[in-house]
């Protein structure tokens, strides 16, 4: 298992670790780590790893086996030994436009109050599918309502509940094809607001920022017709 830093604090930029495996693929392995595996529609981090003597760039990250994240190294890097100690470095200015997305995103899922049937992040572009048999009437407004929600600066954060207390509040799940990870007898809910002003919980086990007024002016672009029953709402960042 890889301890995930990520969760605990998405904004740590490097942190020590040591290389506890390197796999067949070429792939390395470490105790604790600040780079986030691609799941739940965000891609998986880059950066590099730093060692006495040598260094190499990390790709992206992905999810192993027994809750381990493993680091895809670019081509042809040396890589560090088992055992060694290294510094992680993260990719910060693609991570944290991921950070902006994911949690503009959420606040997406209350401005279009339906179910939602996929997602993907992006650093320039991300987008929520939902079931719209029919487009908004007014897109602008669906964009105001975003944007309102967006400055009211709410605290964006975490909390956990059991599995049976989740299969108690069904409605907390907005996104029907994704479903929590099971098997650790909890699940991580991302909030935005707090107390009675609470905006969203749902559960998540992506990177957000702290409050949502760091997320700045969202674009609402085009909305695609994905079928029958599907519209594909397609979001920006201003800056």
């Amino acid at each position: 298992m890889t301890e995930p830093l990520f969760r605990e604090d998405a904004y740590l930029r490097d942190a020590p670790a040591r290389v506890v495996d390197i796999n067949d693929r070429g792939c390395v392995i470490l105790d604790r780590t600040i780079f986030y595996p691609t799941g739940g529609g965000q891609p998986g981090d880059a950066g590099r790893l730093t060692w006495p003597g040598g260094e190499c760039a990390i790709a992206t990250a992905v999810k192993g086996e027994d809750d381990s994240v493993v680091l895809v190294p670019t081509e042809g890097v040396i890589l560090p030994e088992i055992g060694t100690e290294v510094t992680q470095l993260l990719d910060w200015d693609q991570r944290y436009l991921h950070m902006r997305m994911h949690t503009a995103l959420h606040l997406l899922t209350v401005a279009i109050p339906l179910p939602v049937t996929g997602g993907q992040i992006g650093a320039s572009k991300s987008r929520l599918d939902f079931v719209m048999p029919e487009p908004p009437e007014d897109k602008a407004a669906v964009e105001t309502a975003l944007n309102d929600l967006i400055a009211q600066d709410l605290p964006v954060t975490q909390e956990w509940i059991t599995e049976a207390e989740l299969d108690a509040q069904p409605d907390l799940v907005k996104t029907m094809s994704v479903q929590p990870p099971r098997g650790a007898g909890r699940i991580r809910l991302v909030r935005i607001g707090e107390g009675p002003a609470t905006v969203d919980l749902q559960p998540c086990g992506g990177t957000h920022v702290a409050r949502t007024g760091e997320i700045g002016q969202v674009a609402i672009g085009k909305i695609e017709n994905k079928g029958k029953q599907n519209r594909r709402v397609n979001i920006s960042l201003a800056g």
